[in-house]
Protein backbone atom coordinates (compact mmCIF):
# COMPACT_ATOMS: atom_id res chain seq x y z
CA UNK A 1 0.00 0.00 0.00
CA UNK A 2 1.14 3.52 -0.77
CA UNK A 3 2.09 5.60 2.02
CA UNK A 4 -0.51 8.34 0.90
CA UNK A 5 -3.14 6.10 0.92
CA UNK A 6 -2.51 4.50 4.20
CA UNK A 7 -1.95 7.52 6.40
CA UNK A 8 -5.95 8.92 4.64
CA UNK A 9 -6.78 5.33 5.41
CA UNK A 10 -6.09 5.66 8.93
CA UNK A 11 -7.74 9.53 9.09
CA UNK A 12 -11.19 7.57 7.67
CA UNK A 13 -10.79 4.93 9.91
CA UNK A 14 -10.51 6.61 12.85
CA UNK A 15 -13.51 8.73 12.09
CA UNK A 16 -16.01 6.15 10.93
CA UNK A 17 -14.52 3.47 13.27
CA UNK A 18 -13.55 2.81 17.11
CA UNK A 19 -12.34 -0.32 19.42
CA UNK A 20 -15.40 -2.04 20.02
CA UNK A 21 -16.82 -5.51 21.29
CA UNK A 22 -20.02 -7.19 21.14
CA UNK A 23 -21.32 -5.59 23.80
CA UNK A 24 -20.23 -1.51 23.41
CA UNK A 25 -22.40 1.05 21.44
CA UNK A 26 -23.34 0.74 18.04
CA UNK A 27 -21.59 2.37 14.58
CA UNK A 28 -25.34 4.09 14.06
CA UNK A 29 -24.20 6.32 17.39
CA UNK A 30 -21.46 8.01 14.75
CA UNK A 31 -22.36 10.37 11.81
CA UNK A 32 -21.11 9.19 8.27
CA UNK A 33 -23.51 10.57 6.35
CA UNK A 34 -20.74 12.65 4.26
CA UNK A 35 -19.16 9.84 3.73
CA UNK A 36 -19.25 6.98 0.94
CA UNK A 37 -19.93 9.60 -2.10
CA UNK A 38 -16.92 8.63 -3.47
CA UNK A 39 -15.11 5.68 -5.31
CA UNK A 40 -11.61 6.93 -3.13
CA UNK A 41 -13.79 6.70 -0.24
CA UNK A 42 -14.53 3.41 -0.46
CA UNK A 43 -11.03 2.06 -0.88
CA UNK A 44 -10.17 4.46 1.93
CA UNK A 45 -12.97 2.35 4.38
CA UNK A 46 -11.73 -0.89 2.76
CA UNK A 47 -7.98 0.05 3.30
CA UNK A 48 -8.75 1.22 6.85
CA UNK A 49 -10.14 -2.30 7.74
CA UNK A 50 -6.83 -3.38 7.05
CA UNK A 51 -4.77 -0.94 9.13
CA UNK A 52 -4.57 -0.25 12.10
CA UNK A 53 -4.64 2.96 14.34
CA UNK A 54 -1.48 4.18 15.85
CA UNK A 55 0.02 6.50 18.81
CA UNK A 56 1.63 9.43 17.37
CA UNK A 57 5.26 7.73 18.18
CA UNK A 58 4.29 5.44 15.73
CA UNK A 59 3.29 2.32 18.24
CA UNK A 60 0.21 0.60 16.78
CA UNK A 61 -3.04 0.43 18.86
CA UNK A 62 -3.26 -3.12 20.27
CA UNK A 63 -6.31 -4.77 18.22
CA UNK A 64 -6.43 -1.85 15.55
CA UNK A 65 -5.59 -3.53 12.72
CA UNK A 66 -7.39 -7.02 11.01
CA UNK A 67 -4.05 -9.27 12.28
CA UNK A 68 -1.03 -8.26 14.46
CA UNK A 69 2.22 -9.75 14.33
CA UNK A 70 3.10 -9.64 17.95
CA UNK A 71 -0.08 -12.04 18.13
CA UNK A 72 1.12 -14.29 14.81
CA UNK A 73 4.70 -14.45 17.50
CA UNK A 74 2.71 -15.07 20.62
CA UNK A 75 0.18 -17.92 19.24
CA UNK A 76 3.44 -20.45 19.37
CA UNK A 77 3.72 -19.64 23.05
CA UNK A 78 0.53 -21.78 23.18
CA UNK A 79 1.74 -24.71 21.62
CA UNK A 80 4.85 -27.58 22.80
CA UNK A 81 7.45 -25.00 20.03
CA UNK A 82 7.46 -21.79 22.09
CA UNK A 83 7.16 -20.21 25.53
CA UNK A 84 6.23 -17.07 27.33
CA UNK A 85 8.21 -16.20 30.00
CA UNK A 86 6.34 -13.92 31.25
CA UNK A 87 2.51 -13.99 32.08
CA UNK A 88 1.33 -10.83 32.25
CA UNK A 89 1.81 -10.46 28.49
CA UNK A 90 -1.47 -13.04 28.35
CA UNK A 91 -0.17 -15.88 26.66
CA UNK A 92 1.43 -18.17 29.35
CA UNK A 93 -1.57 -19.41 30.92
CA UNK A 94 -3.31 -20.45 27.75
CA UNK A 95 0.10 -22.25 27.16
CA UNK A 96 0.34 -24.18 30.55
CA UNK A 97 -3.53 -24.63 31.12
CA UNK A 98 -3.89 -22.34 34.07
CA UNK A 99 -6.06 -19.74 32.08
CA UNK A 100 -9.76 -19.09 33.72
CA UNK A 101 -12.47 -16.88 32.28
CA UNK A 102 -11.12 -13.94 34.94
CA UNK A 103 -7.67 -14.45 34.31
CA UNK A 104 -7.70 -15.57 30.78
CA UNK A 105 -4.99 -13.50 29.59
CA UNK A 106 -4.75 -12.61 25.51
CA UNK A 107 -8.43 -14.48 25.12
CA UNK A 108 -9.79 -11.03 26.19
CA UNK A 109 -7.90 -9.42 22.68
CA UNK A 110 -9.35 -12.37 20.73
CA UNK A 111 -12.96 -12.68 21.44
CA UNK A 112 -13.95 -9.18 19.80
CA UNK A 113 -16.26 -8.55 16.93
CA UNK A 114 -14.70 -5.21 16.28
CA UNK A 115 -13.30 -6.29 13.26
CA UNK A 116 -16.24 -7.98 11.88
CA UNK A 117 -18.41 -4.69 12.79
CA UNK A 118 -16.33 -3.11 10.85
CA UNK A 119 -16.51 -5.69 7.99
CA UNK A 120 -20.58 -5.79 8.31
CA UNK A 121 -20.33 -1.44 8.11
CA UNK A 122 -18.72 -1.90 5.17
CA UNK A 123 -20.66 -4.18 3.30
CA UNK A 124 -23.78 -2.26 4.54
CA UNK A 125 -23.15 0.81 2.43
CA UNK A 126 -20.10 -0.22 0.11
CA UNK A 127 -22.96 -0.04 -2.54
CA UNK A 128 -24.02 3.87 -1.78
CA UNK A 129 -20.30 4.72 -3.61
CA UNK A 130 -20.61 5.13 -7.54
CA UNK A 131 -17.77 2.62 -9.26
CA UNK A 132 -17.34 0.01 -12.08
CA UNK A 133 -19.30 -3.26 -11.22
CA UNK A 134 -15.52 -5.34 -10.91
CA UNK A 135 -13.86 -2.79 -8.79
CA UNK A 136 -16.98 -3.42 -6.09
CA UNK A 137 -17.44 -7.19 -6.10
CA UNK A 138 -13.29 -6.82 -5.21
CA UNK A 139 -13.58 -4.98 -2.49
CA UNK A 140 -16.42 -6.75 -1.11
CA UNK A 141 -14.27 -9.99 -1.20
CA UNK A 142 -11.85 -8.74 0.00
CA UNK A 143 -13.73 -7.34 3.56
CA UNK A 144 -15.24 -10.78 3.17
CA UNK A 145 -11.90 -12.97 3.52
CA UNK A 146 -11.01 -10.36 6.23
CA UNK A 147 -14.19 -10.90 8.46
CA UNK A 148 -14.03 -14.85 7.45
CA UNK A 149 -10.24 -14.63 8.76
CA UNK A 150 -11.88 -13.18 12.03
CA UNK A 151 -14.26 -15.65 12.64
CA UNK A 152 -12.06 -18.85 11.70
CA UNK A 153 -9.67 -17.65 14.13
CA UNK A 154 -12.74 -17.13 16.82
CA UNK A 155 -13.92 -20.89 15.82
CA UNK A 156 -10.89 -22.69 16.67
CA UNK A 157 -9.85 -20.57 19.48
CA UNK A 158 -13.05 -20.31 21.26
CA UNK A 159 -15.88 -23.46 19.74
CA UNK A 160 -19.26 -21.78 19.44
CA UNK A 161 -19.41 -17.85 18.64
CA UNK A 162 -22.41 -15.87 17.06
CA UNK A 163 -22.68 -15.55 13.65
CA UNK A 164 -22.90 -11.50 13.25
CA UNK A 165 -23.59 -10.64 9.21
CA UNK A 166 -25.04 -6.85 10.23
CA UNK A 167 -24.41 -4.19 12.32
CA UNK A 168 -26.62 -3.87 15.60
CA UNK A 169 -28.48 -1.56 18.17
CA UNK A 170 -26.94 -2.45 21.47
CA UNK A 171 -30.42 -3.72 22.46
CA UNK A 172 -30.21 -6.56 19.33
CA UNK A 173 -26.62 -7.24 20.14
CA UNK A 174 -27.85 -10.24 22.95
CA UNK A 175 -27.14 -13.46 19.86
CA UNK A 176 -26.75 -17.02 21.46
CA UNK A 177 -24.08 -18.49 20.00
CA UNK A 178 -23.81 -20.67 16.94
CA UNK A 179 -22.08 -24.11 16.31
CA UNK A 180 -18.53 -24.38 15.66
CA UNK A 181 -19.78 -26.57 12.86
CA UNK A 182 -21.93 -23.72 11.84
CA UNK A 183 -19.26 -20.74 12.18
CA UNK A 184 -16.37 -23.32 9.64
CA UNK A 185 -19.46 -23.61 7.53
CA UNK A 186 -20.09 -20.02 7.17
CA UNK A 187 -16.20 -19.32 6.45
CA UNK A 188 -16.14 -21.57 4.07
CA UNK A 189 -18.93 -20.23 1.94
CA UNK A 190 -17.55 -16.90 2.57
CA UNK A 191 -14.48 -17.86 1.41
CA UNK A 192 -15.57 -19.75 -1.94
CA UNK A 193 -17.85 -16.63 -2.93
CA UNK A 194 -15.16 -14.40 -2.23
CA UNK A 195 -13.04 -15.86 -4.13
CA UNK A 196 -14.63 -16.29 -7.10
CA UNK A 197 -14.51 -12.20 -7.41
CA UNK A 198 -10.64 -11.97 -6.71
CA UNK A 199 -7.76 -12.67 -8.52
CA UNK A 200 -4.37 -14.05 -7.59
CA UNK A 201 -1.59 -11.58 -5.98
CA UNK A 202 1.84 -12.35 -4.90
CA UNK A 203 2.83 -10.66 -1.81
CA UNK A 204 -0.15 -10.33 0.16
CA UNK A 205 -0.79 -6.88 1.02
CA UNK A 206 -4.68 -7.27 -0.02
CA UNK A 207 -6.27 -10.22 0.25
CA UNK A 208 -6.34 -12.17 -2.93
CA UNK A 209 -7.67 -15.42 -4.12
CA UNK A 210 -4.56 -16.86 -3.02
CA UNK A 211 -5.42 -16.07 0.25
CA UNK A 212 -8.89 -16.42 0.36
CA UNK A 213 -8.21 -19.83 -1.23
CA UNK A 214 -5.18 -20.67 1.47
CA UNK A 215 -7.28 -19.78 4.30
CA UNK A 216 -10.51 -21.91 2.51
CA UNK A 217 -7.70 -24.90 3.21
CA UNK A 218 -6.69 -24.35 6.93
CA UNK A 219 -10.32 -24.30 7.06
CA UNK A 220 -11.06 -27.70 5.54
CA UNK A 221 -7.27 -28.83 7.37
CA UNK A 222 -8.87 -28.20 10.59
CA UNK A 223 -11.87 -30.25 9.97
CA UNK A 224 -10.52 -33.14 8.18
CA UNK A 225 -11.82 -32.40 5.24
CA UNK A 226 -8.80 -33.88 3.11
CA UNK A 227 -10.03 -33.66 -0.22
CA UNK A 228 -11.25 -30.63 0.02
CA UNK A 229 -7.63 -29.96 1.25
CA UNK A 230 -6.42 -31.26 -2.07
CA UNK A 231 -8.92 -29.59 -4.34
CA UNK A 232 -8.14 -26.43 -3.07
CA UNK A 233 -4.24 -26.25 -2.54
CA UNK A 234 -3.97 -28.04 -6.04
CA UNK A 235 -6.13 -25.04 -7.33
CA UNK A 236 -3.43 -22.54 -5.37
CA UNK A 237 -0.26 -24.84 -6.66
CA UNK A 238 -1.81 -25.55 -10.68
CA UNK A 239 -2.14 -21.35 -10.75
CA UNK A 240 2.07 -20.75 -10.92
CA UNK A 241 1.43 -17.40 -8.90
CA UNK A 242 3.25 -18.62 -6.05
CA UNK A 243 7.01 -19.93 -5.49
CA UNK A 244 8.80 -20.88 -2.98
CA UNK A 245 11.61 -17.76 -2.03
CA UNK A 246 15.02 -18.79 -2.62
CA UNK A 247 16.41 -18.02 0.40
CA UNK A 248 14.93 -19.71 3.49
CA UNK A 249 16.91 -17.40 6.18
CA UNK A 250 16.11 -14.11 4.49
CA UNK A 251 12.70 -14.84 3.44
CA UNK A 252 11.16 -12.73 6.29
CA UNK A 253 13.97 -10.03 6.14
CA UNK A 254 12.51 -6.55 5.20
CA UNK A 255 14.62 -6.36 2.13
CA UNK A 256 12.38 -9.21 0.51
CA UNK A 257 9.14 -8.63 2.08
CA UNK A 258 6.11 -9.15 -0.72
CA UNK A 259 8.50 -11.62 -2.30
CA UNK A 260 7.18 -14.36 -4.40
CA UNK A 261 6.14 -17.15 -1.24
CA UNK A 262 3.81 -14.92 0.25
CA UNK A 263 0.10 -15.11 0.11
CA UNK A 264 -0.90 -13.23 3.08
CA UNK A 265 0.83 -10.31 5.26
CA UNK A 266 0.98 -7.68 7.68
CA UNK A 267 2.13 -4.18 6.07
CA UNK A 268 4.08 -1.97 8.18
CA UNK A 269 5.95 1.32 7.65
CA UNK A 270 9.10 2.48 10.06
CA UNK A 271 7.85 5.05 12.35
CA UNK A 272 4.64 5.86 10.65
CA UNK A 273 2.73 2.16 10.94
CA UNK A 274 5.67 0.60 12.00
CA UNK A 275 5.76 -2.72 13.48
CA UNK A 276 7.04 -1.95 17.46
CA UNK A 277 7.69 -5.09 19.30
CA UNK A 278 10.41 -7.18 16.84
CA UNK A 279 13.04 -6.59 20.07
CA UNK A 280 10.47 -8.66 22.14
CA UNK A 281 12.90 -11.79 20.87
CA UNK A 282 15.93 -10.56 20.90
CA UNK A 283 18.18 -11.65 23.62
CA UNK A 284 18.77 -9.79 26.91
CA UNK A 285 22.15 -8.75 26.49
CA UNK A 286 21.21 -7.12 22.76
CA UNK A 287 18.57 -5.02 24.51
CA UNK A 288 15.58 -7.93 23.94
CA UNK A 289 12.90 -8.95 26.46
CA UNK A 290 14.02 -12.52 25.69
CA UNK A 291 9.49 -12.58 25.99
CA UNK A 292 8.64 -15.71 23.32
CA UNK A 293 11.84 -18.21 24.14
CA UNK A 294 12.20 -21.54 21.90
CA UNK A 295 11.90 -24.94 23.85
CA UNK A 296 14.05 -27.92 23.71
CA UNK A 297 10.84 -29.78 21.98
CA UNK A 298 11.10 -27.50 19.45
CA UNK A 299 14.92 -27.69 19.10
CA UNK A 300 15.20 -31.37 19.13
CA UNK A 301 12.41 -31.64 16.38
CA UNK A 302 15.01 -30.48 13.60
CA UNK A 303 16.52 -33.04 11.73
CA UNK A 304 20.46 -33.70 11.14
CA UNK A 305 21.91 -32.79 8.12
CA UNK A 306 21.55 -36.14 6.53
CA UNK A 307 17.50 -36.71 6.28
CA UNK A 308 17.19 -38.28 9.90
CA UNK A 309 16.22 -37.47 13.25
CA UNK A 310 18.39 -37.18 16.11
CA UNK A 311 17.37 -40.04 17.34
CA UNK A 312 18.47 -42.55 14.20
CA UNK A 313 21.04 -40.42 13.19
CA UNK A 314 24.84 -41.14 13.70
CA UNK A 315 25.97 -38.16 12.81
CA UNK A 316 24.18 -36.24 16.28
CA UNK A 317 26.51 -35.40 18.52
CA UNK A 318 24.66 -35.10 21.81
CA UNK A 319 27.84 -33.37 22.92
CA UNK A 320 27.42 -30.95 20.11
CA UNK A 321 23.95 -30.64 19.66
CA UNK A 322 23.93 -27.95 17.13
CA UNK A 323 26.04 -29.34 14.33
CA UNK A 324 25.31 -31.40 11.20
CA UNK A 325 21.80 -30.04 11.74
CA UNK A 326 19.34 -29.09 9.42
CA UNK A 327 19.94 -25.02 8.17
CA UNK A 328 16.17 -24.19 9.60
CA UNK A 329 17.61 -24.76 13.13
CA UNK A 330 20.58 -21.83 12.93
CA UNK A 331 17.98 -19.74 10.70
CA UNK A 332 15.55 -19.89 13.79
CA UNK A 333 16.79 -20.23 16.63
CA UNK A 334 20.18 -18.40 18.22
CA UNK A 335 21.57 -21.05 20.66
CA UNK A 336 24.40 -21.39 23.08
CA UNK A 337 27.83 -21.10 21.23
CA UNK A 338 25.99 -19.50 18.01
CA UNK A 339 27.45 -16.51 16.44
CA UNK A 340 24.56 -13.70 16.18
CA UNK A 341 24.98 -10.24 16.06
CA UNK A 342 28.96 -10.21 15.98
CA UNK A 343 29.72 -12.34 18.95
CA UNK A 344 28.81 -15.55 20.07
CA UNK A 345 25.95 -16.62 22.10
CA UNK A 346 26.43 -17.62 26.18
CA UNK A 347 23.62 -17.87 28.14
CA UNK A 348 25.48 -20.82 30.23
CA UNK A 349 27.94 -18.47 32.31
CA UNK A 350 26.02 -17.62 35.14
CA UNK A 351 27.69 -13.92 34.95
CA UNK A 352 26.01 -13.69 31.42
CA UNK A 353 23.09 -11.39 30.99
CA UNK A 354 21.66 -13.85 28.83
CA UNK A 355 21.89 -16.54 32.04
CA UNK A 356 18.49 -17.92 32.11
CA UNK A 357 18.14 -17.55 35.80
CA UNK A 358 20.14 -14.40 36.19
CA UNK A 359 18.38 -10.62 34.27
CA UNK A 360 14.82 -10.95 34.34
CA UNK A 361 14.57 -10.62 30.37
CA UNK A 362 17.20 -14.20 29.71
CA UNK A 363 15.63 -16.59 27.89
CA UNK A 364 14.23 -19.35 30.19
CA UNK A 365 15.37 -21.93 28.01
CA UNK A 366 18.66 -20.45 26.79
CA UNK A 367 17.31 -20.22 23.28
CA UNK A 368 16.15 -17.30 21.26
CA UNK A 369 13.82 -16.49 18.24
CA UNK A 370 15.66 -15.75 15.18
CA UNK A 371 13.41 -15.13 12.29
CA UNK A 372 12.93 -11.58 10.95
CA UNK A 373 16.28 -10.57 13.19
CA UNK A 374 18.81 -12.41 11.43
CA UNK A 375 21.18 -9.01 11.72
CA UNK A 376 19.94 -7.00 14.50
CA UNK A 377 22.30 -4.53 13.19
CA UNK A 378 20.78 -3.93 10.00
CA UNK A 379 17.83 -2.04 11.98
CA UNK A 380 18.49 1.67 12.58
CA UNK A 381 15.41 1.14 15.47
CA UNK A 382 14.68 -2.62 16.16
CA UNK A 383 11.33 -1.09 18.16
CA UNK A 384 9.88 0.40 14.92
CA UNK A 385 10.47 -1.35 11.77
CA UNK A 386 8.91 -1.67 8.71
CA UNK A 387 9.42 -5.58 8.15
CA UNK A 388 6.13 -6.92 6.96
CA UNK A 389 5.19 -10.04 9.37
CA UNK A 390 3.75 -13.41 6.87
CA UNK A 391 0.31 -14.70 8.01
CA UNK A 392 0.39 -17.02 4.80
CA UNK A 393 3.31 -18.09 2.94
CA UNK A 394 3.18 -20.79 -0.20
CA UNK A 395 5.20 -23.44 1.94
CA UNK A 396 2.07 -24.24 3.96
CA UNK A 397 0.18 -25.03 0.76
CA UNK A 398 2.69 -27.72 -0.45
CA UNK A 399 2.45 -29.70 2.40
CA UNK A 400 -1.36 -29.18 3.68
CA UNK A 401 -1.53 -30.94 0.10
CA UNK A 402 0.60 -33.52 1.01
CA UNK A 403 -0.69 -34.26 4.26
CA UNK A 404 -4.30 -34.23 3.06
CA UNK A 405 -2.92 -37.29 0.28
CA UNK A 406 -1.46 -39.03 3.20
CA UNK A 407 -4.39 -38.91 5.43
CA UNK A 408 -5.96 -40.46 2.12
CA UNK A 409 -3.81 -42.83 1.58
CA UNK A 410 -3.71 -41.35 -1.89
CA UNK A 411 0.07 -41.46 -1.73
CA UNK A 412 1.86 -40.39 -5.44
CA UNK A 413 5.11 -38.78 -6.31
CA UNK A 414 3.56 -35.31 -6.11
CA UNK A 415 3.54 -36.04 -2.10
CA UNK A 416 7.40 -36.19 -1.84
CA UNK A 417 7.52 -33.55 -5.06
CA UNK A 418 5.76 -31.29 -2.66
CA UNK A 419 7.50 -32.08 0.62
CA UNK A 420 11.14 -32.12 -1.33
CA UNK A 421 10.24 -28.91 -2.90
CA UNK A 422 10.09 -27.56 1.13
CA UNK A 423 13.37 -29.40 1.88
CA UNK A 424 15.49 -28.77 -0.80
CA UNK A 425 15.02 -25.23 -0.53
CA UNK A 426 16.70 -25.57 3.14
CA UNK A 427 19.44 -27.23 1.49
CA UNK A 428 17.54 -30.46 3.05
CA UNK A 429 18.23 -33.71 1.40
CA UNK A 430 15.25 -35.40 -0.35
CA UNK A 431 13.02 -37.73 0.98
CA UNK A 432 14.27 -41.18 1.94
CA UNK A 433 11.40 -43.11 -0.02
CA UNK A 434 12.70 -46.34 1.27
CA UNK A 435 12.65 -45.05 4.62
CA UNK A 436 9.41 -43.24 4.40
CA UNK A 437 7.09 -45.34 2.64
CA UNK A 438 3.98 -46.16 4.45
CA UNK A 439 1.01 -43.59 5.57
CA UNK A 440 2.43 -43.88 9.14
CA UNK A 441 5.95 -43.11 8.43
CA UNK A 442 5.15 -40.65 6.06
CA UNK A 443 2.27 -39.19 8.21
CA UNK A 444 5.45 -38.39 11.15
CA UNK A 445 7.51 -36.81 8.38
CA UNK A 446 5.01 -34.13 7.07
CA UNK A 447 3.98 -33.21 10.38
CA UNK A 448 7.98 -32.20 11.21
CA UNK A 449 8.52 -30.44 8.39
CA UNK A 450 4.91 -28.45 8.84
CA UNK A 451 6.39 -27.86 12.56
CA UNK A 452 10.16 -26.84 11.13
CA UNK A 453 9.62 -24.85 8.38
CA UNK A 454 6.64 -22.89 10.26
CA UNK A 455 7.69 -22.97 13.90
CA UNK A 456 7.47 -19.55 15.58
CA UNK A 457 4.94 -18.14 13.01
CA UNK A 458 2.26 -18.81 14.90
CA UNK A 459 0.60 -22.44 13.11
CA UNK A 460 2.00 -25.10 15.43
CA UNK A 461 -1.20 -24.83 18.16
CA UNK A 462 -3.10 -24.79 14.59
CA UNK A 463 -1.60 -27.93 14.36
CA UNK A 464 -1.66 -30.35 17.76
CA UNK A 465 -5.06 -29.08 18.09
CA UNK A 466 -6.48 -30.70 15.43
CA UNK A 467 -4.28 -33.32 15.24
CA UNK A 468 -5.43 -34.58 18.54
CA UNK A 469 -2.02 -34.64 20.11
CA UNK A 470 -2.46 -31.74 22.57
CA UNK A 471 -2.55 -33.74 25.26
CA UNK A 472 0.98 -35.57 24.60
CA UNK A 473 2.93 -32.80 24.14
CA UNK A 474 1.13 -30.06 26.36
CA UNK A 475 1.79 -32.19 29.38
CA UNK A 476 5.01 -32.23 31.72
CA UNK A 477 7.89 -29.71 31.88
CA UNK A 478 9.07 -27.37 29.48
CA UNK A 479 13.10 -27.48 29.31
CA UNK A 480 15.42 -25.80 27.38
CA UNK A 481 19.19 -25.94 26.32
CA UNK A 482 21.95 -28.06 28.13
CA UNK A 483 22.97 -25.94 31.38
CA UNK A 484 26.13 -27.05 32.32
CA UNK A 485 29.09 -25.76 30.66
CA UNK A 486 30.71 -23.00 29.23
CA UNK A 487 31.00 -20.99 25.96
CA UNK A 488 34.78 -20.39 24.26
CA UNK A 489 33.87 -16.20 23.72
CA UNK A 490 37.07 -16.80 20.86
CA UNK A 491 35.52 -19.60 18.48
CA UNK A 492 31.93 -20.45 19.81
CA UNK A 493 32.73 -24.07 21.36
CA UNK A 494 30.77 -25.27 23.93
CA UNK A 495 32.42 -27.81 26.43
CA UNK A 496 29.70 -29.61 28.46
CA UNK A 497 30.09 -31.00 31.76
CA UNK A 498 26.77 -32.62 31.77
CA UNK A 499 24.63 -34.20 29.01
CA UNK A 500 21.33 -34.42 31.57
CA UNK A 501 21.34 -31.22 33.42
CA UNK A 502 18.99 -28.47 31.27
CA UNK A 503 17.36 -25.38 31.94
CA UNK A 504 13.37 -25.33 32.91
CA UNK A 505 10.97 -23.06 32.59
CA UNK A 506 7.41 -24.41 33.76
CA UNK A 507 4.89 -27.45 33.46
CA UNK A 508 2.25 -27.67 32.02
CA UNK A 509 -0.62 -29.41 32.23
CA UNK A 510 -3.80 -30.22 29.05
CA UNK A 511 -6.93 -31.72 29.55
CA UNK A 512 -9.04 -33.12 27.20
CA UNK A 513 -12.25 -32.28 26.74
CA UNK A 514 -11.25 -28.44 27.88
CA UNK A 515 -8.52 -26.99 26.78
CA UNK A 516 -8.68 -27.87 23.06
CA UNK A 517 -10.63 -24.16 23.74
CA UNK A 518 -9.75 -21.21 25.38
CA UNK A 519 -12.16 -19.67 27.89
CA UNK A 520 -14.31 -17.41 27.09
CA UNK A 521 -13.66 -14.15 29.25
CA UNK A 522 -15.81 -13.50 31.69
CA UNK A 523 -16.59 -10.49 31.52
CA UNK A 524 -18.04 -10.97 27.65
CA UNK A 525 -20.46 -13.95 29.62
CA UNK A 526 -21.35 -11.37 31.86
CA UNK A 527 -22.28 -8.40 29.23
CA UNK A 528 -24.01 -11.33 27.28
CA UNK A 529 -26.68 -11.34 30.17
CA UNK A 530 -27.41 -15.09 29.79
CA UNK A 531 -27.06 -15.53 26.10
CA UNK A 532 -23.32 -16.68 25.96
CA UNK A 533 -21.90 -19.65 27.48
CA UNK A 534 -18.86 -20.85 28.95
CA UNK A 535 -16.72 -23.32 27.35
CA UNK A 536 -16.93 -26.70 29.34
CA UNK A 537 -14.46 -27.45 31.93
CA UNK A 538 -14.22 -23.74 33.12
Amino acid sequence: MKLKNITIALSVATLLFSCQKLDQEPLDAYNADNFWKTEAEADFAVTGLYSGTSDGDGKMNEGSAWEDGTQIFYMDCTSDNSNSDFPWEGFQGLGNGTATPTNSGNAEARYTYEHIRRANYILENIDKAPMAVEKRKKLIAEVRVIRAYRYFDMATLFGAVPIITKTLAKEDAYIPANTQKEVLEFVEKELKEAAADLSYARGGARMSKGAALGLLARCYAFQKKHQEVINTTEEIISAGTYKLFDDYATLFEEANENNSEVMMNIEYIANVQGYTMLGIMLPNSMGGWGSIVPTQSLVDAFETADGKTISESTNYNPANPYENRDPRLGATIVYPGASYNGKYFDPLNPKSDDYPSGPDNASSTAYNYKKYIQNPSSYVNLWNVGTNIIVMRYAEMLLLNAEAKIELGKIDNSVYENIDLVRERANMPKVDKAVYAGQGKLRELVRRELRVELAGEGRRRFDIIRWGIAKDVLNGPVNGALSQGTVDPKTGKVTYTSLTDRFFSENRTFKVDKNELWPIPQAVIDNSKGTLKQNPGY
